[in-house]
């Protein structure tokens, strides 16, 4: 037998797994919608030119590039000017994330569009990253945003979604937010405004590898001593968010324009969330929240999971004239992301799934043959009839067979009809669990199976 093989940071997803992904996507896709959000798809792959120069050089460096045709590397490696073919072997690429294909869409249907243009979208994404727990090749976002409005009140929205699918997941969260503003103002008094990027991706490993070594990302980047002190005093601020602003106005960051733009943003979507949901303490600032991608140019949001050791399982942020790289300026735009393999771990490690997920048939009819037959086709047919998932076996085999069937598939009851059932008008439904049976006619069964 072959040692057959997938690769590395991508996953098969068996029937089990699929109906918990379902459910997730399920659940978050009705609150897109209940929040006015429209469905949008976009391919798989764009060229090069609209991926690359968007996520900074370490996106860049994760983008998996496509081979063009074989018929292109041919000549390539026959040609003595392979060396200018080489450069055009790639034209494409998988996308990064789904933000900037979406940034694409708009500037290319801008006439048709009515703005704000509020979109979900549930799609995979593609990142040379090193696989590890929680950490794909090939994982989904499930993505909303809504460009063509300067609004904060979109910001609060955003953050009601989030909240609302996780509570409907009964998943504790915390919704982490920043401002982007701040951390350029930071950039800007500490003299290093123009390395902005360098010192936001920096600031983003923090999680991840600690202040001791994020201080020596920021010496590998050339940031002199006295710059990286700074730094780790603004991360070192802690509190509430009102104790925070509070601190950095000790400090004397306030005083920078960008930072007072970026508190007074901060301010308002609180005042905005409040107004429309009330007070959740799940909703904290956090100064070290950098999220080192370019775009973001206000808020940035990013949602953690309280009970299980994981990497963000949410983000997003603000982010003004983003379509403008695509030649329509102008247009600011804000989105959140949910990153559902991530939320799957936890949901799966916490055994959140409803247990109506774990098994997509409810019943099964045991086959006996004979004249019970067309008694069995006949209630399946009913049931399924009803809004109830049933299966027949397919064949009258033995009866401990189809029983292992079910209890393989965790189908939670078993209906049998012999010929006693049969002239009786009755089946037998039978608790796979609970090793309970009732007699019932087919109109109590269907409301047995109902409730």
């Amino acid at each position: 037998m072959s040692n057959v093989s997938i690769p590395k940071g991508t996953r098969d997803f068996g029937p089990d797994v699929m109906r918990k992904r379902n459910y997730l996507f399920a659940v978050i896709r009705n609150a897109f919608i209940q929040y006015g959000f429209e469905p949008l798809e976009t391919p798989a792959m764009e060229n090069i030119e609209t991926l690359t120069g968007k996520y900074g050089d370490e996106g860049d460096k994760l983008m998996f590039r496509i081979l063009n045709n074989g018929e292109i590397l041919e000549k390539a490696k026959s040609s003595e000017t392979n060396n200018s073919l080489i450069k055009n072997v790639s034209e494409k690429a998988l996308r990064y994330d789904l933000t900037i294909p979406f940034a694409r869409y708009v500037a290319m249907n801008r006439v048709t569009l009515a703005f704000p243009f509020r979109r979900y979208q549930m799609q995979a994404v593609w990142r040379a990253d090193r696989p590890q727990k929680g950490r794909f090749r090939e994982f989904y976002q499930c993505d909303a945003d809504v460009v063509g409005s300067n609004s904060l009140l979109n910001e609060a929205e955003l953050i009601a979604v989030y909240l609302d699918v996780f509570k409907s997941l009964n998943l504790n969260v915390e919704i982490r937010l920043n401002n982007r503003k701040i951390l350029a103002g930071l950039a800007n008094l500490i003299g290093a405004a123009e390395r902005l990027t360098d010192m936001t991706i920096a600031i983003d490993k923090l999680d991840k590898i600690e202040w001791s070594g994020v201080k020596q990302e920021l010496e590998k980047a050339n940031f002199t001593s006295e710059q990286i002190a700074k730094i780790e005093a603004y991360l070192s601020i802690k509190g509430t968010w009102k104790e925070q602003i509070a601190q950095l106005h000790t400090i004397g960051l306030a005083s920078d324009e960008q930072v007072a733009k970026g508190i007074a943003e901060f301010e308002e979507v609180m005042r905005l969330y409040q107004s429309m949901c009330g007070t959740n303490d799940s909703i904290v600032m956090d100064l070290t929240l950098a999220r080192g991608l370019n775009y973001y140019t206000g808020t940035i949001i990013e949602v953690k999971a309280k009970d299980v050791a994981m990497g963000s399982i949410g983000g997003g942020g603000r982010y003004d004239d983003l379509t403008g790289i695509f030649g329509f300026p102008n247009m600011s735009g804000v989105g959140i992301s949910f990153g559902l393999d991530r939320i799957y771990a936890v949901m799966d490690e916490l055994n959140l799934f409803p247990q109506e997920v774990v098994s997509a048939t409810k019943a099964l009819l045991i086959q006996f043959g004979g004249v019970a037959e067309p008694v069995c086709l006949n209630t399946v047919r009913q049931l399924r009839m009803n809004g109830i998932a049933a299966e027949i076996y397919p064949s009258a085999e033995k009866i401990k067979k189809q029983m292992e069937y079910a209890n393989k598939k965790q189908i939670p009851f078993v209906i049998l009809i012999g010929d006693t059932e049969v002239a009786q008008e009755k089946v037998i439904l039978k608790n796979m669990q609970s090793g309970d049976q009732q007699l019932l006619s087919l109109a109590e069964l269907i409301q047995a199976l109902k409730n």
